[in-house]
Protein backbone atom coordinates (compact mmCIF):
# COMPACT_ATOMS: atom_id res chain seq x y z
CA UNK A 1 0.00 0.00 0.00
CA UNK A 2 1.18 3.47 0.27
CA UNK A 3 2.19 3.32 3.87
CA UNK A 4 5.62 1.94 3.41
CA UNK A 5 6.04 4.17 0.49
CA UNK A 6 5.16 7.11 2.52
CA UNK A 7 7.58 6.08 5.50
CA UNK A 8 10.43 5.64 3.32
CA UNK A 9 10.23 8.92 1.54
CA UNK A 10 9.44 11.06 4.97
CA UNK A 11 12.53 9.16 6.52
CA UNK A 12 14.76 10.39 3.60
CA UNK A 13 13.07 14.39 3.74
CA UNK A 14 14.32 14.12 7.63
CA UNK A 15 17.58 13.28 6.82
CA UNK A 16 17.86 15.42 3.82
CA UNK A 17 18.00 19.11 3.30
CA UNK A 18 15.29 19.97 5.61
CA UNK A 19 17.73 19.52 8.75
CA UNK A 20 17.67 22.56 10.69
CA UNK A 21 21.34 23.97 11.21
CA UNK A 22 20.56 24.68 14.77
CA UNK A 23 18.21 23.63 18.05
CA UNK A 24 16.39 26.18 19.26
CA UNK A 25 16.82 26.77 23.26
CA UNK A 26 14.64 27.93 25.89
CA UNK A 27 14.08 31.54 26.81
CA UNK A 28 15.49 31.36 30.42
CA UNK A 29 12.86 34.04 31.28
CA UNK A 30 9.24 33.03 31.87
CA UNK A 31 6.23 34.93 31.95
CA UNK A 32 3.68 34.46 35.03
CA UNK A 33 1.51 31.96 34.68
CA UNK A 34 -1.24 34.26 34.96
CA UNK A 35 -0.26 36.01 31.73
CA UNK A 36 0.00 32.66 30.19
CA UNK A 37 -3.50 32.02 31.03
CA UNK A 38 -4.68 35.31 29.37
CA UNK A 39 -2.25 34.96 26.17
CA UNK A 40 -3.23 31.32 25.53
CA UNK A 41 -7.11 32.02 26.30
CA UNK A 42 -6.67 34.36 23.46
CA UNK A 43 -5.26 32.11 21.60
CA UNK A 44 -8.31 29.76 22.08
CA UNK A 45 -10.60 32.69 21.02
CA UNK A 46 -9.16 33.54 17.96
CA UNK A 47 -8.19 30.22 16.69
CA UNK A 48 -12.56 29.34 17.30
CA UNK A 49 -12.93 32.08 15.07
CA UNK A 50 -10.74 30.93 12.25
CA UNK A 51 -12.27 27.31 12.52
CA UNK A 52 -9.28 25.65 13.67
CA UNK A 53 -11.16 23.30 16.49
CA UNK A 54 -12.60 20.54 15.93
CA UNK A 55 -16.35 20.76 17.79
CA UNK A 56 -14.88 20.60 20.93
CA UNK A 57 -11.67 18.82 20.25
CA UNK A 58 -8.29 19.35 19.97
CA UNK A 59 -5.80 20.96 22.41
CA UNK A 60 -3.71 24.35 23.23
CA UNK A 61 -1.03 24.03 26.64
CA UNK A 62 1.85 25.75 27.73
CA UNK A 63 4.29 24.48 30.25
CA UNK A 64 4.13 26.69 33.40
CA UNK A 65 7.48 24.75 35.27
CA UNK A 66 10.91 24.57 33.30
CA UNK A 67 10.62 20.57 33.33
CA UNK A 68 7.87 20.79 31.60
CA UNK A 69 5.73 18.20 34.53
CA UNK A 70 2.83 21.52 35.19
CA UNK A 71 1.17 22.90 32.24
CA UNK A 72 -2.29 24.84 31.41
CA UNK A 73 -4.61 22.97 29.03
CA UNK A 74 -8.19 23.70 28.42
CA UNK A 75 -11.13 21.65 30.49
CA UNK A 76 -12.65 18.49 28.25
CA UNK A 77 -15.48 19.31 26.53
CA UNK A 78 -15.27 23.40 26.69
CA UNK A 79 -15.61 24.88 23.37
CA UNK A 80 -12.65 26.91 22.42
CA UNK A 81 -14.84 30.32 21.62
CA UNK A 82 -16.49 30.18 25.32
CA UNK A 83 -12.47 29.32 27.21
CA UNK A 84 -11.54 32.14 29.67
CA UNK A 85 -8.26 32.24 31.33
CA UNK A 86 -9.58 30.69 35.17
CA UNK A 87 -11.10 28.05 33.20
CA UNK A 88 -7.63 26.32 32.11
CA UNK A 89 -6.99 23.58 33.62
CA UNK A 90 -3.05 23.30 35.65
CA UNK A 91 -1.71 19.83 35.37
CA UNK A 92 1.06 18.03 37.29
CA UNK A 93 2.07 14.97 35.36
CA UNK A 94 3.05 13.41 38.71
CA UNK A 95 -1.02 13.72 39.51
CA UNK A 96 -2.33 11.40 37.09
CA UNK A 97 -5.34 10.78 38.99
CA UNK A 98 -6.99 13.99 37.53
CA UNK A 99 -7.89 12.01 34.72
CA UNK A 100 -10.76 10.80 37.42
CA UNK A 101 -12.13 13.62 38.29
CA UNK A 102 -15.85 13.41 37.79
CA UNK A 103 -16.29 17.17 36.96
CA UNK A 104 -15.40 17.73 33.17
CA UNK A 105 -14.14 21.73 34.06
CA UNK A 106 -11.50 20.04 36.41
CA UNK A 107 -9.87 17.27 34.20
CA UNK A 108 -8.51 17.56 30.43
CA UNK A 109 -9.43 15.00 27.74
CA UNK A 110 -7.63 12.37 28.14
CA UNK A 111 -5.68 12.68 24.60
CA UNK A 112 -4.88 15.47 25.17
CA UNK A 113 -3.30 14.30 28.30
CA UNK A 114 -1.05 11.90 26.85
CA UNK A 115 0.26 13.57 23.80
CA UNK A 116 0.98 16.94 25.58
CA UNK A 117 2.55 15.68 29.00
CA UNK A 118 4.91 13.98 26.85
CA UNK A 119 6.00 16.82 24.74
CA UNK A 120 6.18 19.03 27.68
CA UNK A 121 8.60 17.10 29.19
CA UNK A 122 11.02 15.36 26.46
CA UNK A 123 10.54 18.08 23.84
CA UNK A 124 12.43 21.08 24.85
CA UNK A 125 11.27 23.69 22.18
CA UNK A 126 7.94 22.27 23.32
CA UNK A 127 6.80 25.21 25.85
CA UNK A 128 3.68 25.45 23.88
CA UNK A 129 2.08 22.89 22.46
CA UNK A 130 -1.20 23.07 20.22
CA UNK A 131 -2.58 20.70 18.30
CA UNK A 132 -5.49 20.95 15.91
CA UNK A 133 -7.04 18.99 12.85
CA UNK A 134 -6.89 22.33 10.35
CA UNK A 135 -8.30 21.26 6.98
CA UNK A 136 -5.88 22.80 4.61
CA UNK A 137 -2.61 21.09 6.61
CA UNK A 138 -5.12 17.90 7.98
CA UNK A 139 -5.94 17.55 4.54
CA UNK A 140 -2.08 17.79 3.21
CA UNK A 141 -1.50 14.79 5.93
CA UNK A 142 -3.84 12.73 4.08
CA UNK A 143 -2.33 12.80 1.11
CA UNK A 144 0.25 9.46 0.31
CA UNK A 145 3.24 12.42 0.06
CA UNK A 146 2.25 14.69 2.71
CA UNK A 147 5.16 16.64 2.45
CA UNK A 148 5.44 21.00 2.90
CA UNK A 149 6.49 21.82 -0.46
CA UNK A 150 8.40 25.25 -0.53
CA UNK A 151 6.38 27.11 -2.99
CA UNK A 152 5.72 30.09 -1.18
CA UNK A 153 7.36 32.03 1.28
CA UNK A 154 4.97 31.61 3.69
CA UNK A 155 5.99 28.17 3.08
CA UNK A 156 9.48 28.90 3.41
CA UNK A 157 8.99 29.85 7.31
CA UNK A 158 8.97 26.03 7.79
CA UNK A 159 11.94 25.35 6.11
CA UNK A 160 13.43 22.31 7.84
CA UNK A 161 11.88 22.63 11.08
CA UNK A 162 8.88 19.82 9.82
CA UNK A 163 8.97 16.22 10.99
CA UNK A 164 6.43 13.67 10.10
CA UNK A 165 4.58 10.79 11.74
CA UNK A 166 3.42 8.42 8.59
CA UNK A 167 1.98 5.74 11.09
CA UNK A 168 -1.26 6.67 12.28
CA UNK A 169 -1.98 4.52 15.75
CA UNK A 170 -5.88 5.48 16.37
CA UNK A 171 -6.43 7.75 19.27
CA UNK A 172 -3.72 8.14 21.57
CA UNK A 173 -4.69 7.06 24.71
CA UNK A 174 -1.33 5.47 26.20
CA UNK A 175 1.55 6.70 27.45
CA UNK A 176 3.54 4.68 24.84
CA UNK A 177 1.35 6.33 21.87
CA UNK A 178 2.54 9.99 23.87
CA UNK A 179 6.19 8.96 23.71
CA UNK A 180 6.17 7.30 20.42
CA UNK A 181 4.82 11.11 19.37
CA UNK A 182 7.40 13.09 20.96
CA UNK A 183 10.04 10.77 20.00
CA UNK A 184 9.64 11.89 16.27
CA UNK A 185 10.26 15.61 16.87
CA UNK A 186 13.72 15.49 17.51
CA UNK A 187 14.97 19.22 16.72
CA UNK A 188 11.87 20.53 14.71
CA UNK A 189 8.51 22.10 16.42
CA UNK A 190 6.07 21.09 13.74
CA UNK A 191 4.82 17.50 13.82
CA UNK A 192 2.69 16.37 11.19
CA UNK A 193 0.67 13.38 12.16
CA UNK A 194 -0.39 11.54 8.81
CA UNK A 195 -3.95 10.79 8.57
CA UNK A 196 -4.76 12.76 11.31
CA UNK A 197 -3.79 16.74 11.83
CA UNK A 198 -0.76 18.88 13.22
CA UNK A 199 1.08 19.68 16.17
CA UNK A 200 2.79 22.67 16.94
CA UNK A 201 5.09 23.47 19.08
CA UNK A 202 7.02 26.88 20.17
CA UNK A 203 9.15 28.46 23.24
CA UNK A 204 6.36 30.95 23.51
CA UNK A 205 2.68 30.93 22.76
CA UNK A 206 2.80 34.03 20.33
CA UNK A 207 5.50 31.97 18.11
CA UNK A 208 3.47 28.80 18.17
CA UNK A 209 0.63 30.64 17.60
CA UNK A 210 1.88 32.59 14.76
CA UNK A 211 3.35 29.64 12.94
CA UNK A 212 -0.16 27.67 13.74
CA UNK A 213 -1.92 30.19 11.31
CA UNK A 214 0.75 30.44 8.91
CA UNK A 215 1.22 26.81 8.56
CA UNK A 216 -2.73 26.88 7.71
CA UNK A 217 -2.12 28.98 4.99
CA UNK A 218 0.65 27.47 3.55
CA UNK A 219 -0.99 24.21 3.28
CA UNK A 220 -3.85 26.14 1.65
CA UNK A 221 -2.03 27.92 -0.80
CA UNK A 222 -0.25 24.58 -2.11
CA UNK A 223 -3.63 22.39 -2.04
CA UNK A 224 -5.16 25.16 -4.00
CA UNK A 225 -2.26 24.88 -6.44
CA UNK A 226 -2.53 21.35 -6.87
CA UNK A 227 -6.13 21.37 -7.65
CA UNK A 228 -5.31 23.20 -10.41
CA UNK A 229 -3.56 19.89 -12.02
CA UNK A 230 -0.32 21.73 -13.05
CA UNK A 231 3.11 21.10 -12.08
CA UNK A 232 4.37 23.17 -8.87
CA UNK A 233 7.31 25.35 -8.96
CA UNK A 234 9.42 25.03 -6.11
CA UNK A 235 11.89 27.22 -4.57
CA UNK A 236 15.18 26.06 -4.33
CA UNK A 237 16.83 25.07 -1.13
CA UNK A 238 18.99 27.84 -0.68
CA UNK A 239 16.09 30.73 -1.07
CA UNK A 240 13.74 28.82 0.66
CA UNK A 241 16.34 28.83 3.53
CA UNK A 242 17.59 32.19 3.24
CA UNK A 243 13.66 33.28 3.52
CA UNK A 244 13.64 31.53 6.47
CA UNK A 245 16.51 33.39 8.17
CA UNK A 246 15.43 36.32 7.29
CA UNK A 247 11.85 36.38 9.57
CA UNK A 248 12.06 38.11 12.20
CA UNK A 249 9.25 35.54 14.19
CA UNK A 250 9.96 36.74 17.52
CA UNK A 251 8.77 40.25 16.82
CA UNK A 252 6.21 39.30 14.21
CA UNK A 253 4.35 36.62 16.51
CA UNK A 254 4.32 39.04 19.19
CA UNK A 255 2.86 41.83 17.07
CA UNK A 256 0.39 39.14 16.14
CA UNK A 257 -0.79 37.80 19.41
CA UNK A 258 -1.19 41.59 20.87
CA UNK A 259 -3.11 43.16 18.25
CA UNK A 260 -4.96 39.62 18.41
CA UNK A 261 -5.63 40.62 22.06
CA UNK A 262 -6.40 44.39 21.50
CA UNK A 263 -9.77 43.20 19.32
CA UNK A 264 -10.37 40.59 22.00
CA UNK A 265 -10.19 43.45 24.62
CA UNK A 266 -13.11 45.48 22.84
CA UNK A 267 -15.50 42.42 21.55
CA UNK A 268 -15.02 39.45 23.85
CA UNK A 269 -13.13 41.19 26.94
CA UNK A 270 -14.87 38.41 29.64
CA UNK A 271 -11.46 36.31 28.07
CA UNK A 272 -9.15 37.46 30.78
CA UNK A 273 -11.49 36.56 33.63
Amino acid sequence: GNLPRRSAMLRRCWSGALRRSQVRTVSSVAPNEETLRIKLAACFRWAARLGFNTLVANHLSVAVSEDGKRFLIQPDGMHWSRIRASDLILCDVDKPEILNNADPRQRPEDTAWYLHSHLHMKVPQARCVMHTHMPYITSLSCLADPTLRMIHQHSCKFYGRVAYDPDFSGLALTDDEGARTASLVGDKDILIMCNHGVMVMGETIEEAFDDLCLLETAAQYQLLAMQTGKELTEIPDHIAKMTRDAWNPKKLAADFLREVMLILDVEEPEYKQ
